[in-house]
Parts: C-alpha cells; sequence; structure tokens
C-alpha cells in the first residue's frame, strides 16, 4: 500500500507540475492572439511581389511566435506610372497606408515637410545601415526610412555581344557613335527602346543633366529652383537622347518595362538605357546572359560620363499609425540580420546594411568599379512633377508631335510651377 501510495503521490506531484507547465505556456501561446491587419502600399514593385510577400509570411510567423499577434496583410501594388499620384491622393484624403514606398531622392523631402514620415532614427535598422547610405535617408539627422533600392546606374549592355565584336563601353559621345556605327555594320540593333511607359524615357533627364551638373553646369539645379535658369542652356542633352532614338528597335510604344526586359534578356539590342533594378526580369528570362552596367557619354567630356548612385525604392511609416508598433517591427525586419541577407539578395539589390554579407552580382561589381575611380554622382533632386513631365514630353518627342524646344518649354514651365508651389508651402 505504502508503495502503490509513493506511485499516486508521484503522479499527483507530476501533474501539477505538467498543469503549471501548461498554465504558463498558455500564458504566452493559448490566450487569443491578437490580430492585425497591415495596409502596405508598393508602387511600381509588382515584379518583385512573390519574394516581398514571402517575406511579409515570413515576419508574420515571428511576430505570432515571439508576440503572439497574428498579422496579415493588404498589400497594393499599383503601376509605376501612376503610383506617386494614387499615394498622394491617399493621403490627402486621410486614407493613410501603414507602410508605403517613396523614392529617397525625390520624394523624402516633400513627405517630411508634409509630416507624413514617422522618425526610425532610434530603432535598430538606423545602426545597421551602411555609412555611405544613411544620409540618403536622413532628414534632419532623423532617419525617416528604410533603404530597399541603392543603386548604381546608367545602362545595361550585353557583355556577349560587346566582347564578340571587341567593344567596350564608351566614355565619350563620339566614342558611343562609333559603336553604335559597329553594331549597325554587323546588323545588331544598338539600343532597345521601350517607351509605353512613360517613366522609362524619363530616365535620360537623371542620366544627362547629372552629367552635366557635376561636370560643366554645377549651379543648373540651384539656378532652376530660384527661377534663373532655363534647359536650353544644356540642349546638348539630346545629342544622346537622338542617337538612342535613331538607333533603336522598332515599335517602342509597343513594348514596356516587362517586354523589355525579356527583349533585352533574348539579345534584341546591344544596349538598353535602363537600370539594375530590371536585373531580376532579366535573368528569369536568359539565366545564363552576362549584362554589365555603365555610364552614358552625353558629350564629348569623359568627366560627364559619370555612373549616378541614388537610394530610390525606400519604405516609410507616418507618425500617427494606429499600427505603429506592428508596423515598426516589419521595417526593422526588412533589415534582420540573417533573414534581410536573402531577400536582398533575391531581389538583386544592392547592400545596403553592415549585416548585409552576400557577394554582390557582377553587374553591380562592374558599376561600383566606376564609383570606386571617383566616376559618379549623387543622384539629383528635382521635382517630382519634371520628372513625371519629362517622361511624357520624351514620349511626344521621340513620334516627332512636339521639338526639342517645346521640351525645354515645357521642362521650364513645371519646374517655375513646382517652385512657386514649394514657396506658398513655406
Amino acid at each position: 500500500m505504502k508503495r502503490a501510495l509513493t506511485i499516486v503521490m508521484i503522479l499527483v506531484n507530476l501533474g501539477v507540475c505538467f498543469a503549471c507547465s501548461a498554465k504558463d505556456q498558455g500564458t504566452k501561446f493559448e490566450r487569443a492572439p491578437k490580430k492585425v491587419e497591415l495596409n502596405i502600399f508598393l508602387g511600381g514593385m509588382d515584379r518583385f511581389r512573390d519574394q516581398l510577400d514571402n517575406y511579409f509570411i515570413q515576419f508574420a510567423e515571428k511576430e505570432r511566435k515571439e508576440k503572439n499577434i497574428v498579422v496579415s496583410f493588404n498589400t497594393e501594388y499599383p503601376g509605376n506610372d501612376n503610383a506617386s499620384q494614387i499615394l498622394k491622393t491617399r493621403l490627402a484624403t486621410g486614407d493613410v497606408p501603414d507602410i508605403f514606398n517613396i523614392h529617397a531622392m525625390n520624394d523624402l523631402p516633400d513627405y517630411y515637410k508634409a509630416g507624413y514620415l514617422a522618425d526610425l532614427s532610434d530603432q535598430p535598422l538606423a545602426g545597421k545601415l551602411l555609412d555611405g547610405i544613411k544620409p540618403l535617408v536622413t532628414i534632419n539627422n532623423q532617419v525617416v526610412a528604410v533603404p530597399l533600392e541603392s543603386l548604381e546606374w546608367g545602362y545595361l549592355y550585353n557583355k556577349k555581344i560587346f566582347n564578340e565584336l571587341g567593344i567596350t563601353p564608351p566614355s565619350t559621345l563620339t566614342e558611343m557613335r562609333t559603336i553604335t556605327q559597329k553594331l549597325n555594320d554587323h546588323q545588331i540593333k544598338p539600343f532597345l527602346l521601350s517607351y509605353k511607359e512613360s517613366w522609362i524615357p524619363q530616365l535620360f533627364l537623371s542620366l544627362t543633366v547629372g552629367g552635366l551638373v557635376h561636370s560643366s553646369h554645377s549651379d543648373f539645379i540651384d539656378r532652376m529652383n530660384k527661377d534663373q535658369a532655363s534647359f536650353a542652356e544644356i540642349k546638348e542633352m539630346f545629342d544622346i537622347i537622338d542617337l538612342v532614338n535613331q538607333n533603336g528597335t522598332d515599335r517602342a510604344f509597343e513594348v514596356g518595362n516587362d517586354d523589355g526586359a525579356a527583349d533585352f534578356a533574348s539579345g534584341k539590342a546591344a544596349m538598353w538605357v535602363q537600370g539594375p533594378w530590371d536585373a531580376d526580369g532579366i535573368i528569369k528570362v536568359n539565366q545564363g546572359l552576362e549584362f554589365g552596367v555603365a555610364p552614358l557619354p552625353i558629350n564629348d567630356d569623359p568627366r560627364s560620363t559619370m555612373i549616378n548612385v541614388a537610394v530610390s525604392t525606400s519604405l516609410a511609416m507616418p507618425p500617427d499609425n494606429k499600427n505603429k508598433e506592428i508596423a515598426r517591427d516589419l521595417l526593422n525586419y526588412m533589415l534582420d540580420d540573417l533573414a534581410s541577407n536573402e531577400l536582398y539578395q533575391s531581389l538583386k539589390f544592392n547592400p545596403v546594411s553592415k549585416k548585409h554579407t552576400y557577394k554582390p552580382y557582377p553587374w553591380v561589381e562592374d558599376a561600383s568599379s566606376y564609383v570606386n575611380r571617383g566616376l559618379s554622382y549623387k543622384d539629383l533632386s528635382m521635382p517630382s512633377a519634371v520628372k513625371d513631365e519629362v517622361g511624357k514630353a520624351l514620349q511626344a518627342y521621340y513620334l516627332t508631335k512636339i521639338s526639342k524646344d517645346d521640351v525645354i518649354k515645357a521642362l521650364d514651365r513645371t519646374w517655375k510651377e513646382a517652385n512657386a508651389i514649394a514657396n506658398k508651402n513655406k
């Protein structure tokens, strides 16, 4: 009886212990979880939908495990051409997403002045940013966004075609003309044209004005902001635009970004005035394609032939976000020490964190070789309205519906209008 009683007492004690353990675990795991839906606006990022949606699921699993919070997502991926206007309308009407993407160089100052950006300086992510990247998402000593795309770009070129013809990336416009002629002589289209979406011809603005401002027209932006300059002063920007348009593929207005990536991957042209942000789409079509990134020559001054360095797509959150805690957790997770390595590598983006240890892709190293030689400049801050206008204007210019002077007048007018709005809001 004593032996039986002892066994019973042991079982009773074990039962008490198991019950206590279950009770403790229940405090963390068995109570009803808090449910949160994050509204995330990702304009122009549809080509990365799979990678980003999967990463958000990983984050949700982490929040469920560590905080007993069930996170769901309402994600929007509007196209590049109208994403900016959609977001501005949403913000103006009070329909503010929990997290949204903006262009670090073009949009941060305006969104910061309008009070739409939360200060993230005290978050772990701020201390992880590379020294060269952090200033690009910082205003008034406040980190206000998480950089996704850190870019070093100019134009893309097919290395196989270049190597077979003994061509190397040119450093002057005259050299580019020679290369263009050699490609034509071998029945190879020099440039891929994909003007269906206006943001693609708009890229000429950053490359041409950027190169000229950092070589021979250093005060152009400052004087434009004071209504004291005109694009007529840098009319030479059309020289490279004309060369590309006159030596490009057919049916330019039937080809958008995705089709352009597929055509370039298929070798339909030797060069494409486009950035490495399309690397994922290109490689999906032709995994074996070797392509490089080089600076676009705009005149015969090699000092103007430079790589554009920028942070474009960045993630931010509003300061009065009702889901502030969870949104902040997600922004920190975007630079998670381990998980973000795989994410950024899968997106084929440049490293932005001190914790990023993955090896950059060859085209990234191509662009970096120019940067390391001092042949680069920080992307210019120009009114977003001007960039919108130049894309549409260059589409019309390609179709010969308007002249160079018409483009110049449109850009001058749009910049002055942007100045008037900015001065009014001061």
